[in-house]
């Protein structure tokens, strides 16, 4: 993985968009632009775990790409048809970027959140000291009775069809038969 451009090597830049962190994975030829990025981008491109960003003729075009081993993946939107799709579908030596998703926010106020949900959550499920609990009772159910299973016999309809075909069969059998006997 090359460093960002315009970045020391080792730093990370992340844009926050939809509600998802996207981390920019490379940039090629400076091709990394948020504004224009922000633009493009179409909330079908949330279900994608990469996201290409290439730019033909002064437009910027944006492509998703699954995880290899995402259910959802096939040969063209696994990540690793990427090289293939770039060589492919874009214009020679275009300027490009690769975005991934943050799989976890990477924000410092969400682990505190966190934290506050799983003590919430435990408070739900730890019974009250005290508390009087009554039992419940469940109405009985009876058991499901199989309906009987008695074969129905269809009595066969005439169709209006298979006379009008065999009126239009019979001659033309018929001129065939004494065609070939000549």
């Amino acid at each position: 993985m090359e460093a960002v451009t315009g970045r020391k090597a080792g730093e990370t830049q992340l844009i926050l968009i939809g509600g998802k962190n996207y981390e920019v994975l490379k940039d090629y030829r400076d091709a990394w632009n948020p504004e224009a990025f922000r633009e493009r981008y179409s909330e079908v491109l949330e279900r994608y775990d990469y996201i290409i960003g290439d730019w033909g003729y002064s437009q910027l075009r944006l492509k998703g790409f699954y995880r290899d081993n995402h259910p959802k993946a096939n040969k063209d939107t696994a990540i690793s048809s990427m090289v293939d799709y770039i060589n492919e579908y874009c214009n020679f030596g275009c300027a490009y970027f690769i975005l991934q998703k943050s799989r976890e926010p990477k924000d410092k106020d969400r682990k505190p959140q966190l934290e506050a949900e799983k003590v919430k959550n435990a408070a739900i499920k730890q019974p009250v000291v005290g508390a009087v609990v009554e039992p419940t009772v469940e109405p009985a159910v009876e058991p499901a009775v199989e309906p009987s299973v008695e074969p129905v016999v269809v009595p066969k309809v005439e169709s209006a069809v298979e006379p009008a075909v065999e009126a239009v069969a019979e001659p033309v059998m018929k001129r065939t038969l004494n065609s070939s006997k000549t």
